[in-house]
């Protein structure tokens, strides 16, 4: 008995003595505190706090498993991270260092100028107050390389030229997911710029720039080998083209405004089941082009005052099996110039003052032109050749000087829209000072009583009589 009270006496002996190593104190025991004793213990409240330059809401750590590793479904909950210059953290870099997936990012108020920001975690920016990252001229300002990351509610300004890299306010490489919403792009030498990426959503943003020369500017919105993107609710003025497609696949281009750029105002090739709808393409340098592409949709959208001798409402270059319906085509030099398109249906629109309404070069084929309303285009439609494989049928025609006995809404005689001085002013472009003459008012007569020289194959049987509502 005695030699087993002996043991236990050892053994609380060493358990005091290991506990007050750690400068832990024994209820009962005479350990000091502060000053009365060694001065090697302090007590919790003195210790100092651990090190977060964070913010607000961490949550408590979750318990480890025995080998240390959190078990699944027992991560602390995110966390937020507040950035505003001097405080301690003073910087977005820093606070993209230390966050963690899931984490909120929110930047307040002020002017950053840092190093391009590499955003390598599924994180949420979030801009306060309108804050400024500024490039100097210099450099890319972000670049997002995961998946699901969000930016919102910041001013980018003044990313620097390069004639060896596509600098960009925001680039997106090779990332899944992405929202881009809220945000002003400034004097960007590429304002938004995806690269292999899908599934991301670019919503009200403002895309100003103020570019003099194309070789001196980017593109507002370049998009390359993406899919299922939405651009939707932007303003974009300045650039090079205002939006710009390649390889790109089953995106929607919505809602936005593409003004005052200096090439195109929407540029793609190569970029199939993509849709278009009520959109504004205005007072571009050419207007806009489409290339090499086929299903696609474009609807209900303005092509307004595209105007030079190379501008156009629209150019469809090796378009297929696609859709215009319910545009409005008004003062530009053309309103769509059709070349090696096949198989569209260009239906319910409005071609409103332009020089020409629709040039239809002969190499397009099985195009359907029906219930469109054409109203003081100088020129109606235009081919360069005495053949068409392209039809019209149904169309209102504000020149059409025919009569409707039967008051079917529909006239009775049929109308060629192709008048004979455009033909001549195909082939020899500087006769077109003569458009207003006599002498050309003379010829028009002479071609309604004889019509021998325009295309037979190109008539508007049914021709309406009333403009379509």
């Amino acid at each position: 008995m005695r030699a087993l009270v002996t043991r236990r006496s050892w053994v609380s002996l060493g358990l005091l003595a290991g506990l007050a190593a750690l400068g832990v104190t024994a209820p009962g025991r005479g350990v000091p505190s502060g000053d009365e004793g060694t001065g090697t213990h302090a007590s919790v409240a003195s210790l100092p706090a651990p090190s977060r330059a964070v913010a607000t809401g961490a949550a408590p750590a979750a318990p480890l498993t025995g080998d240390g590793i959190e078990p699944p479904g027992a991560s602390a909950r995110a966390t937020e991270w507040i950035v505003e210059p001097g405080t301690d953290l003073p910087t977005v870099a820093e606070a993209l260092e230390q966050a963690r997936d899931g984490d909120r990012i929110v930047v307040r108020s002020g002017i950053y100028t840092e190093p391009t920001l590499v955003v390598d975690k599924t994180v949420e920016l979030v801009g306060e107050g309108r804050p400024v990252l500024d490039g100097l001229g210099e450099r890319q300002i972000m670049t997002l390389v995961a998946d699901g990351v969000s930016v919102v509610g910041f001013v980018f300004r003044n990313v620097g030229v390069s004639f060896v890299e596509d600098r960009s306010a925001i680039k997106v490489d090779e990332a899944m997911d992405c929202l881009i919403r809220d945000n002003r792009i400034e004097d960007a030498f590429f304002g938004i710029y995806l690269a292999n990426s899908g599934g991301c959503r670019i919503l009200n943003n403002e895309l100003i720039a103020h570019g003099s020369r194309e070789s001196q500017s980017g593109n507002g919105i370049h998009l390359w080998y993406s899919r299922d993107v939405t651009i939707r609710g932007n303003r974009i003025e300045g650039h090079r083209d205002g939006i710009y497609f390649e390889f790109v696949e089953d995106s929607h281009v919505e809602d936005n405004e593409s003004r005052h750029n200096l090439r195109y105002g929407l540029h793609f090739m190569f970029s199939d089941r993509c849709q278009y709808h009520r959109n504004v393409f205005a007072e571009n340098g050419a207007g806009v082009a489409v290339m090499y592409t086929r299903d696609i949709v474009v609807k209900d959208n303005l092509f307004d005052r595209n105007w030079g001798n190379a501008s156009f409402g629209m150019l469809l270059k090796d378009i297929t099996d696609s859709e215009l319906t319910g545009n409005t085509f008004r003062q530009n030099s053309v309103g769509i110039v059709a070349e090696g398109s096949n198989r569209l249906d260009v239906s319910g629109n409005d071609f409103v003052e332009n020089g020409w309404a629709i040039k239809l070069m002969a190499n397009s084929q099985d195009n359907v032109f029906s219930r469109n309303n054409f109203v003081g285009n100088s020129f109606d439609v235009s081919t360069n050749s005495r053949r068409t494989y392209s039809s019209f049928e149904g169309n209102y025609w504000d020149a059409y000087r025919g009569y409707d006995l039967d008051r079917d809404g529909v006239g009775d005689v049929p109308f060629r829209p192709v008048r004979l001085f455009s033909l001549i002013v195909e082939q020899n472009e500087p006769s077109l000072v003569l458009l207003r003459s006599f002498f050309v008012t003379i010829l028009d007569a002479a071609e309604r009583v004889l019509p021998v020289l325009t295309p037979e194959t190109l008539v508007d049987e049914r021709p309406l009589m009333e403009k379509i509502q």
